[in-house]
């Protein structure tokens, strides 16, 4: 396993789609494997490949407080949507930036798991939220996206002054 190094807003790549994977074999198994332990020491709750520019279809994802209920979406897709609910997202490639944005509140996905079976998965609350901004991560679209171009331009001067500040050192 290994650490990458995940990618901060505005970096274009970012913004690449990613493509669907198409047989589960042991590249795509070290990727995983690569994200968690990524996700993990980066303290988050879900990471995208693309956020570690691979722009391939693969999300993680573990909300649960003890860090040990990890989720692997394949190929992930959104299969039903229900209610709206806002809530305070933050992420990775946006580091010490929250904002409230909408998604919906409960979800029914389906994707492959880290053998490439088909699975279903109805999520609530934080996973459901968690599990959409990871996918929109795999459609090159960030939770700034949500909010004000107001307040995604102020972000973004932050975040690039902080990323020349630290190429300085």
């Amino acid at each position: 396993m290994a650490l990458l190094d995940i990618l901060h807003f505005p970096d274009p790549r970012l913004r690449t789609k990613a493509v669907a994977v198409r047989e589960v074999d042991s590249g795509v198994v070290k990727l995983v494997d690569d994200l968690l332990e990524t996700m993990y020491d980066a303290v988050g709750i879900g990471l995208a490949a693309t956020q570690v520019n691979v722009h391939r279809r693969v999300v993680v994802v573990d909300v649960s407080e003890d860090h040990d209920q990890p989720l692997v979406l394949i190929n992930p897709e959104l299969i039903e949507l229900h209610g709206v609910e806002e809530m305070d997202e933050g992420c990775l490639s946006v580091p010490g930036f929250y904002e409230t944005v909408s998604r919906a509140e409960r979800i029914r996905v389906r994707a492959l798991n880290q053998q490439g079976e088909v699975f279903e998965l109805e999520a609530e609350d934080l996973l459901a939220v968690c599990i959409q901004h990871e996918i929109d991560h795999l459609d090159g679209k960030l939770f700034v996206d949500y909010i004000s171009s107001l307040k995604r331009q102020r972000i973004r001067k932050k975040l690039e002054k902080l990323e020349k500040s630290r190429q300085k050192k």
